[in-house]
């Protein structure tokens, strides 16, 4: 199949090349941000008088098309088309014919993969920052319910001091509030339009970006084109919050793991979040809190790629930037599914209350 980029080839690519070069088995997932910022593109295209308004309709209603296809589950993905973008424009070339081909003018796939992880992500902060929001009341109501249950304090894992089993919680609340914050303020650096680009030094078309930023609802545009086709600090920034995030987890983990053994006795789980022994049936497993903490390195293991992906490219684009999307992908999906069992956990747990009586007096000081 002919390739958009082929013009001066005269050999078709190799199938090993092909398979080794793909992304589309991963990048499918943004074919909505892709659609999207081609239909804000197409307009601008048409409100410049860079092509026809009734060009412009027929593209975007090709598009809309395309983005039915996909919810309805009948778009047919094509591997040798090696990406997102090109297997859309492909799919409108075969819906509206060689228009379709006017839909890239002024723009680059450097710049439109650029656009789409840029909208990808705002969007999974926000829906990271609810999860927190819903951890953060779950945290509030079992602090308000246990407000006079009294539990030994630790420094060194010794017993140190009786607390309020409320203040402690509380003190995770405090470590969660500040992650929200933090993806809050990452959002300044993720919430930059960098479409208008091109492949590196923008393009002598008479587009105007400012339209599609707010057609995109992008509050600042990029403002240096071969920053904007290579930067990924945001992503980089991201995987480094996420991280934090896992950590706050992965001691809070820690903690119910302890609080569960026999030893401390201080909280039951559901059997909803726990599992059992074929062999030794009287055990009841913390196995939540243990995925939580051991997915905690697979987080940390995403930033360190993304830095070392990072830390030796020349400007501009460089294809090894395409290594960016699995490892942002799986710390999505990974802090999403942690947090939202983390907090399913903790809202069907109960804690054992401790009488002060039994309190090992001779440690506290």
């Amino acid at each position: 199949m002919k390739k958009p980029w082929g013009g001066r080839f005269q050999q078709s690519t190799d199938t090993l090349m092909e398979q080794f070069s793909q992304s589309i088995s991963f990048d499918r997932i943004l074919y909505a941000y892709d659609i999207e910022g081609s239909i804000a593109h197409c307009k601008m295209l048409a409100k410049c008088k860079i092509i026809k308004p009734a060009e412009s309709k027929k593209i975007i209603r090709g598009l809309e098309l395309i983005a039915k296809e996909f919810e309805d589950g009948r778009f047919e993905i094509q591997s040798c088309l090696e990406d997102i973008h090109m297997n859309i424009e492909s799919r409108l070339a075969e819906m509206i014919g060689p228009v379709a081909g006017k839909l890239h003018t002024a723009r680059s796939r450097n710049d439109q993969i650029c656009l789409d992880i840029r909208m990808y992500l705002r969007d999974q902060v926000g829906e990271i920052r609810k999860e927190i929001h819903r951890l953060a009341k779950t945290l509030l109501g079992l602090a308000k319910k246990n407000i006079d249950h009294i539990v030994p304090g630790y420094t060194h894992l010794q017993r140190a001091q009786p607390v309020l089993l409320s203040h402690h919680l509380l003190a995770h609340l405090e470590m969660f509030l500040r992650d929200r914050d933090r993806l809050e303020d990452g959002l300044k650096r993720i919430n930059v339009m960098p479409l208008g680009s091109a492949a590196l030094a923008g393009t002598n078309f008479p587009i105007d970006r400012d339209y599609v930023a707010k057609l995109l609802k992008f509050p600042e545009v990029a403002h240096n084109s071969m920053d904007a086709v290579s930067d990924r600090d945001f992503l980089i920034e991201f995987c480094s919050t996420a991280s934090i995030i896992m950590m706050h987890l992965s001691r809070f983990c820690e903690e119910v793991v302890l609080w569960a053994s026999s030893e401390f006795n201080r909280i039951e789980l559901s059997d909803a979040f726990s599992t059992g022994s074929s062999i030794m049936p009287q055990k009841k497993n913390p196995d939540p809190a243990e995925l939580i903490r051991g997915k905690t390195g697979r987080v940390y293991g995403n930033l360190v790629a993304l830095l070392t992906l990072m830390k030796s490219l020349p400007l501009a684009y460089n294809r090894d930037l395409q290594e960016d999307k699995e490892p942002l992908f799986d710390t999505v999906n990974t802090v999403k599914s942690c947090l939202t069992v983390f907090n399913g956990m903790m809202q069907s747990a109960k804690f054992i209350k401790v009488s002060p009586e039994k309190l090992d007096r001779k440690s506290v000081v």
